[in-house]
């Protein structure tokens, strides 16, 4: 095993303390490759989210949480083992974690817990995420139909039970939902993006499966209240990490590793509440084992539990949270060596660009590359409105800069997330706030040293090298 992924330990001690009849059923609905800023709840005002908005309003809304890679595999292991994707071995997307990898349904199953998984998996080995998988099709209907037998069935046999509901809402191609309720002349492009009838006509498609997320969410919520279920369940709306458009999905930007989290457990949240706690997806899974009544050993998640939040008390968990993105393994690109770090706290971001005199490309911008540094063509058809940027170019300085940040980063980015929070202004070079730099630079540095990540261009050729040895066994 590679020293980067560190030791671990899986025993596991068990202290229940909670009724079987009391213990709380957990309901989570994860989105896929969507933005949290399309909810209403986080600024917008076109995109048309009302469930989840209304669930923000009797339970608690989450503006800190942050994931550490922004791609659907290791956001997934991440969320259901508790374990940063360095230790999991999954910083790649489509990787799988290490076999001694432990995740939710060891947990609450051993907490008498039936635990389950509908929809879009992408997690791998079986026996690191040993979910009762269930059948149905997986689309808003299905899941619907899905839950509901699996409610029942769980009420029968009198065991609390967790279920995972993943759509494939906000992935493209964006084929699902209703478009016609869009205008895409009306809409407002967001600051991150530029504006052009290609990005506007991908706007209408990718908001109208944002909505039928959304549709879901309320179908699922009035399902567990005609069940009289709602009221001892912590149901919880997640946005996974950034569509697959530019700064989101592929980077360690705002818009890739922010996720929306919005959280109802009536029992104990208290209505309409927020957070700016800084939070971790790997906190998600050892939270919902401490109030299912578990205590996990140290050492076997590297999340913490963020259960005295949800029960209104103040709590501050983390100081800084920590990204990754790792070129290789994407489609198009899969040997391209462009690794990218991140560290966060409440008010900045500290990008880390080891390879900034290379560039960064994904399925998304080998048409930018092609057109402005000589890159390889895609061999897939460009299914983005990426390549309408170039016209623009011209048109300003600003905009000229944006189309070059597609592909081309400084080594280091700094930027002040609270006057900036789209990250427009790369202030690293702002005597202002060199103290700032430095400090936050110095904690990346140690953080990267603790896992074994000091030369993430090191780090990425051994994947790349890993990756090679497997196709030729």
């Amino acid at each position: 095993m590679n020293k980067f992924f560190g030791a671990i330990c899986i025993c596991l001690v068990f202290i229940s303390t909670v009724p079987a009849k009391d213990k709380p059923n957990i309901v989570f609905l994860l989105a896929d490759d969507m933005n949290r800023d399309t909810w209403g709840i986080y600024g917008n005002k076109d995109c048309k989210t009302p469930n989840i908005d209304q669930l923000a309003k009797v339970g608690i809304k989450f503006n800190k949480a942050y994931s550490s890679v922004a791609m659907c595999g290791p956001f997934r292991q991440e969320l259901y083992s508790g374990r940063s994707p360095w230790r999991t071995g999954t910083l790649a997307n489509h990787s799988k974690s290490t076999e001694d990898t432990k995740s939710i349904p060891h947990y609450l199953k051993d907490l008498g817990y039936r635990v389950a998984l509908t929809g879009k998996g992408h997690i791998s080995p079986q026996s690191a995420y040993p979910f009762e998988r269930l059948g149905g099709k997986a689309d808003n209907s299905g899941f619907m139909a899905t839950a509901s037998k699996f409610f029942d069935d769980c009420t029968k046999e009198q065991k609390p039970f967790c279920l995972y509901i993943a759509s494939s809402d906000g992935h493209a191609p964006f084929t699902s939902g209703d478009s016609s309720q869009y205008d895409k002349d009306k809409l407002i492009v967001p600051a991150y993006w530029l504006d052009t009838p290609e990005m506007r006509e991908t706007l209408v498609k990718y908001y109208a499966e944002v909505t039928n997320f959304d549709e879901l969410v309320g179908g699922v919520r009035a399902t567990l209240e005609e069940k009289g279920l709602w009221e001892n369940t912590i149901f919880v709306v997640c946005s996974e990490q950034g569509v697959q458009l530019p700064f989101a999905k592929w980077t360690c930007y705002n818009m890739g590793l922010n996720t929306g989290v919005v959280m109802s457990w009536p029992k104990v949240i208290k209505a309409g509440t927020e957070t700016d706690t800084l939070i971790s997806i790997a906190d998600i899974t050892p939270t919902f084992v401490e109030a299912a009544g578990g205590t996990l050993k140290e050492g076997d998640v590297d999340g913490k539990s963020f259960l005295k939040i949800l029960k209104g008390e103040s709590q501050e968990i983390n100081e800084y949270v920590y990204g990754a993105f790792t070129n290789c393994n994407i489609i198009d690109n899969r040997e391209r060596i462009f690794p990218i770090r991140v560290i966060r706290n409440k008010e900045f971001s500290l990008i880390y660009n080891p390879n900034h005199q290379g560039y960064t490309s994904n399925v998304t911008l080998t048409g930018v590359v092609s057109k402005l540094y000589g890159g390889p063509e895609s061999t897939k058809k460009d299914s983005t409105p990426v390549t309408s940027w170039l016209g623009l170019m011209d048109s300003s300085e600003e905009s000229k800069a944006m189309v070059y940040k597609l592909n081309k980063r400084p080594e280091f980015e700094l930027y002040n997330l609270k006057s900036d929070p789209y990250e427009m202004r790369n202030e690293y070079n702002n005597p202002e706030y060199k103290a700032t730099a430095e400090k936050l630079k110095k904690a990346l540095m140690a953080q990267l040293e603790k896992l074994g990540d000091t030369d993430p261009i090191a780090t990425e050729k051994a994947l790349v090298k890993s990756k090679k040895k497997k196709k030729k066994k």
